[in-house]
Formats: structure tokens, C-alpha cells, sequence
């Protein structure tokens, strides 16, 4: 009988490559989306295939699914600040009340359930690289609070299920990832960086640069989060690229990579941005025999090419947009 799994942010960015991974490894998915910030064509070449079924809904409603069903990822929520800042609220019940109606559903499915929590539970480290003993530096009242929260929420109530109720759940903890299918005008520094370019327009860097970042192309992740998925580890794993870099020495790998000759300006770090991302993947190493395998370059080459095969019009309309505009003092 071919295994069914429900991958709840299937338009999004990481959950349609999700979709794409499983179906090519013979499963039938279900994709769930509400379209808050994902992208119907991102799924489009999925829907005329016999194991894919998408659903368009709000995971913080009910969930209802029909029949038997194996697995559940839940990679349904914005990812960026651009986003989460703009929708603070839906970004707090999808982590809270979406996680709770998954849990519950995989509970009466039997199902065993992989939650996509983030680096940024870590907040703004005082340990450097992460590691999943670290508990973390985060302000809960500011305004990167209400991801870093839903999170962290969403780790404990995962928790919660497995030792009450003995429910099979995985927890990755997901660092920066890029590819193909990115939002240019998501907020993010890749996308940010890349679209700039591409529209000629010099790059923005917030704060001097020397915060670093770690970023990992998303084959790695996706193949990362499936080798968790089958694992037997119930505790939090980080999935990402240890390979750090400072933001103003990325600027001009971007710079060279697309052939430009843009400068770089400087504006105002946003509150609470992180100064260090770097993820100590020892424990993924140990149980998974997983790290990645693309390096930077080759990432950044195929991701520049996506987004240079975009039309003029989407180029244009994913301008840089100064997020921090939509923080209430």
C-alpha cells in the first residue's frame, strides 16, 4: 500500500521542494496551503499527478482528512520578516493553533508528525555555533518575538504530545536555506541581495556587515528533514550548512557571481536581528549521516540563474522594501 503524507506549506518555498522529494520516493501527498505567502505556481507542475492531492486551507481551522494517513509535516507558516512582521497574529496562531490541530490530527491517524522549528529559537546567540542544548537569547516582546515564540511553542506542545500521549514526532530546526522558488521580495538576504542586482540598483546591508550567516541550498535541507523524518530521535536536530560568512563579504560574492558593478549601502540594523548564525550540525552528523554536499557556489549560481529567468514585471515588483516600516513602536 503506498504511504500518504500531508505537507502543510506546500505553495511555500521549502514545503513544494518537500512535495517534489516524496513524490519522486513513491509517496501520495497531500498539500495543504492557504496561500498567505505561498505561491500556487510553485505546485503547479504537481497537480495533474496521480499521488498528488492539494487542499487549499488554513491549518488554524479543523483539519479534516479522508482515509489513512502515515506522516505529517508541518512547514505551513511565514518564514521571513518581511512577512511575519507584516502578519504578526497569523504568524502566532499558525505556530500555536496550527501546531495543536496537526498534533491532534496526527494523534487520531496514528500518524508520526516532523514540525519545522527554526534557528531562530536560538534568538541572538551568546553561544556560537548552536547547539540544541542551548536554549536561547530571545526577546518575547520584540518584534522578531512573535516567530521566534510561535517556535518555541511549537517545540513545547510537540513535546508535550510525545511524552503524554507517546505520539511519533520529529523536530528540525531549520537554518538559512536557498534555492529555486525563493521570494525576491521576501525580506531575506539572498533574494534581497539577488534582486537588487538584477534590477541594477546597489545592495543594502543592515548594520556593518560583520553579523554572519550560515546558508545552506535546499536539496541539503530537504534531504536533511528526510533522513530525520525516518529516524527514531524525538529531540530537536539542526539541518543546515555550518559554512559561516559576514553578510559585507556575501554582498560582494553577490556582486561578482551576477557581474554587476553595484556599491553597497548601509542602513539601520533592525531590533533583535541576530549578529551570529552558525549551526553546530554535529548531531545530524552522528544520527542521520547527513551534512551537506552543495557547496555556496554552486548554490548561489543556480539560484541566480532562477531568479534571472523570472519575467521583467515580477522582477520589478519584488523591489526592496525596508520591512522595519511595518514595526509599531
Amino acid at each position: 500500500m503506498i504511504e500518504k503524507v500531508l505537507i502543510t506549506g506546500a505553495a511555500g518555498f521549502l514545503g513544494s521542494h518537500l512535495c517534489d522529494k516524496f513524490i519522486n520516493e513513491g509517496f501520495h501527498v497531500i498539500g495543504m496551503d492557504n496561500f498567505i505567502t505561498g505561491d500556487k505556481k510553485n505546485i503547479a507542475h504537481l497537480l495533474d499527478l496521480p499521488n498528488f492531492q492539494f487542499i487549499e486551507h488554513d491549518v488554524t481551522e479543523f483539519i479534516k482528512i479522508e482515509g489513512n494517513l502515515d506522516y505529517i509535516l508541518h512547514f505551513a507558516s511565514p518564514a521571513s520578516p518581511i512577512d511575519y512582521l507584516k502578519i504578526p497574529i497569523q504568524t502566532l496562531k499558525v505556530g500555536s493553533l496550527g501546531t495543536h490541530n496537526l498534533l491532534g490530527l496526527a494523534k487520531a491517524k496514528n500518524a508520526r508528525i516532523l514540525i519545522a522549528s527554526t534557528s531562530e529559537v536560538y534568538g541572538d546567540p551568546l553561544v556560537h555555533p548552536q547547539t540544541e542544548d542551548y536554549y536561547g537569547n530571545v526577546n518575547t516582546i520584540g518584534p522578531r518575538g512573535v516567530y521566534d515564540e510561535a517556535k518555541r511553542f511549537q517545540e513545547s506542545i510537540t513535546m508535550a504530545y510525545h511524552r503524554f500521549h507517546g505520539l511519533e514526532t520529529r523536530i528540525v530546526r531549520i537554518f538559512n536555506t536557498y534555492g529555486p522558488r525563493m521570494r525576491l521580495n521576501d525580506g531575506r538576504v539572498i533574494p534581497a541581495f539577488m534582486g537588487q542586482a538584477l534590477r541594477g540598483e546597489d545592495l543594502t546591508i543592515f548594520g556593518d556587515g560583520m553579523q554572519t550567516r550560515s546558508f545552506c541550498y535546499v536539496s541539503d535541507e530537504v534531504d536533511g528533514i528526510y533522513k530525520l523524518l525516518f529516524s527514531d530521535y524525538s529531540y530537536p536536530v539542526n539541518i543546515g550548512n555550518p559554512h559561516e560568512i559576514t553578510i559585507k563579504d556575501f554582498a560582494e560574492e553577490i556582486i561578482k557571481l551576477t557581474g554587476t558593478n553595484q556599491k553597497v549601502i548601509y542602513k539601520e540594523l533592525p531590533q533583535d536581528d541576530p549578529m551570529q548564525r552558525q549551526p553546530d550540525i554535529s548531531l545530524a552528523k552522528k544520527l542521520l549521516n547527513w551534512e551537506p554536499k552543495v557547496g555556496r557556489e554552486e548554490g548561489m549560481l543556480k539560484t541566480f540563474n532562477y531568479f534571472k529567468s523570472l519575467s521583467a514585471e515580477e522582477l520589478h515588483k519584488s523591489e526592496h522594501k525596508d520591512f522595519t516600516k511595518h514595526i509599531k513602536k
